[in-house]
């Protein structure tokens, strides 16, 4: 961006109100965030508001089943904490979907996105052998289990519920769309390329309309290595980072070491959908959806009745999506739905404009199409599937500062979506208008004629996080929503609840220094979409992510997952103090007057 661009943007930046103006949302969107908003905080605990009570519901190593063995200290690795592994709550738990049943009780599924050995290990995980590989690998992908509320009002998990299971890297996964059984999804172990051991690095979820959840795999390189010193990767594989050596030592297991299996990368990198309802159901890897790092589904219906579902690929300078299904959704008949994410239309996003807003158009991943045949190495619609991040690049899509999480407000008519940051960005453009992105922002679009099927939309920023108190006169100070009182970085989460509050969650610097001067630890905010007003709600522990959010029906208790305090054996012990191990815990939160979170 040129400077005298860049400093027009300035001006037109520090200024909310932007290209939609003020957003109808009822009534009482003035008075729509009713608590004391919270300082910033860098203690070692889940502080929340004034007149609100937090409490832990299970935390990393806490059992699902009254025989399973709870955590230890001791840190024993044998055949038997193995075993265990696939019967406890898993490690690091990231996106979260409650499914109701009778009386109070729900269903919680929860992503287990990934390990931290520094912790897992006596020796930190500097010596991994096939043991640890193996542990590591039935500590991650979903945890699945019943909870019922107390007469306290808070919630206990229900052990040895018939709902209770645990999906990890070695559970069965059968493959949808068209990409089933293509030349790149076979192995050795799967000729056909039709059924997929398990599911990696789960990070962010949706919820469908029909009653299942949706788990999305992101960083899957990070447990592909090669044994091979000599092996050349392809430009695909090294699109979607694979390297020689992975983050855990997993090609100790053949099947992570890409020299050996060159097909295995391809089978991650999926939506999974799961039925939380039928703990004998087989979870499906739908291709049709493409295949990229995905942070959450976000699913909304035309005004025909079409499934739409928005998503973000989680990298530097990659792309936002939607898929459209084939067919439509229909409430009479429930099991009419559970193929509709089987066939579609994927789209990547096109975004221009100037002064943080404009207008894009979503441009379909088609083979045939734009680009999207032989001359560029396509040559069906399951290779675009497969190489969906090349295909993007084909097309002219726009890169982003690594697109999150996504939510639309509660009348489906604005989508909003976190981009987190983008250290590595040479070139701002209207969308991403900072160089060297530390800070992230929030954008949010509307389609033509409010209707989801429309290739046409407009965009504006909704906010651009910032440090006004170091940075007073430049973008990097953020929008005026953003002030000494409220500033953050690195925006994640995000989910809207019913009455049109917007939830933020943070996972970003900690350090509380230089840039990130004020700010505290990692945090969770609310925002009045309408006003644009913003506060602290929740502050973490240290060296924590907030990540995660689910409702009861009733609004009155909330769930927000607390993930990896302690990481790179940062010094917390949340969440039961001492000398103990930093566990990532999923938190309940009430008012204490009883009534709906926010008002």
């Amino acid at each position: 961006m040129q400077r005298r661009d860049f400093l027009k943007t300035s001006s037109i930046a520090l200024s909310y109100i932007g290209f939609f103006g003020v957003l109808p949302l009822g009534a009482k969107e003035n008075h729509l965030i009713g608590f004391k908003a919270l300082p910033a905080s860098t203690q070692d605990a889940v502080i929340v508001p004034e007149g609100y009570e937090v409490k832990p519901l299970i935390s990393f190593g806490d059992p699902l089943f009254s025989d399973a063995m709870p955590w230890s200290e001791k840190k024993i690795i044998d055949k038997n904490r193995i075993i265990n592994a696939t019967r406890v709550f898993g490690d690091n738990n990231d996106g979260m979907a409650l499914f109701p049943l009778n009386n109070n009780r729900y269903i919680l599924v929860v992503n287990n996105e990934y390990i931290n050995p520094e912790w897992l290990f006596s020796d930190n995980g500097k010596n991994m052998d096939s043991s640890k590989v193996a542990y590591e690998q039935n500590l991650l992908g979903v945890s699945i289990f019943e909870i019922k509320q107390t007469k306290n009002g808070f919630f206990k998990v229900v052990l040895d519920s018939p709902y209770n299971r645990r999906i990890t890297a070695h559970t069965p996964m059968q493959i949808s769309g068209v990409a089933k059984g293509h030349k790149s999804m076979q192995t050795q172990a799967d000729e056909k390329g039709e059924l997929i051991l398990g599911t990696l690095n789960n990070c962010a979820n949706g919820q469908t309309p029909w009653g299942t959840y949706l788990t999305c795999e992101e960083n899957f390189d990070n447990f592909f290595g090669a044994s091979d010193s000599n092996y050349q990767f392809t430009q695909s594989q090294k699109r979607y980072g694979m390297k020689a050596r992975s983050n855990y030592g997993w090609e100790l297991d053949c099947r992570f070491d890409v020299s050996k299996n060159p097909n295995e990368p391809n089978r991650f990198g999926w939506v999974v959908e799961i039925d939380p309802y039928n703990p004998n159901s087989t979870p499906m890897k739908r291709t049709a959806l493409g295949r990229f790092k995905h942070e959450n589904v976000e699913i909304v219906l035309s005004k025909e009745g079409y499934v739409v579902a928005y998503m973000g690929d989680d990298e530097a300078d990659e792309f936002l999506y939607k898929f459209v299904s084939k067919e439509k959704f229909d409430s009479k008949n429930p099991k009419k739905n559970k193929n509709l994410l089987e066939e579609g239309t994927l789209y990547v996003a096109r975004i221009q404009g100037e002064n943080l807003s404009g207008e894009g158009e979503w441009i379909a991943l088609n083979y045939g199409q734009n680009g999207l045949d032989s001359t560029n190495g396509f040559y069906s619609q399951a290779d675009i599937l497969i190489n969906t991040r090349l295909a993007g690049s084909i097309v002219g899509a726009t890169p982003m500062d690594r697109p999150e999480w996504i939510a639309a407000d509660p009348k489906g008519e604005f989508v909003y979506a976190t981009l987190t940051n983008n250290k590595k960005r040479e070139m701002a453009d209207a969308a991403n208008p900072r160089e060297k992105n530390i800070y992230g922002q929030i954008i949010r679009w509307n389609p033509k004629g409010k209707n989801h099927l429309n290739t046409k939309f407009k965009w504006d920023i909704f906010l651009l996080a910032g440090n006004p108190m170091q940075y007073p006169n430049d973008l990097r100070k953020g929008t005026s929503n953003i002030t000494s009182e409220n500033m953050f970085n690195s925006p994640d989460g995000l989910k809207f609840d019913k009455f049109g509050r917007l939830w933020i969650q943070s996972d970003g610097d900690y350090s509380n220094k230089g840039d990130y001067a004020g700010m505290g630890n990692n945090q969770m905010l609310c925002a009045n979409p309408a006003t644009g007003e913003i506060k602290r709600f929740l502050t973490a522990p240290i060296a924590s992510e907030v990540t995660g959010i689910a409702f009861s029906q009733d609004y009155k208790t909330m769930f927000v997952g607390i993930q990896h305090p302690g990481e790179k054996l940062a010094p917390s012990h949340y969440p039961d103090g001492g000398d103990s191990t930093p566990r990532s815990t999923i938190v309940q939160i009430t008012k204490k007057d009883g009534g709906i979170i926010g008002s």
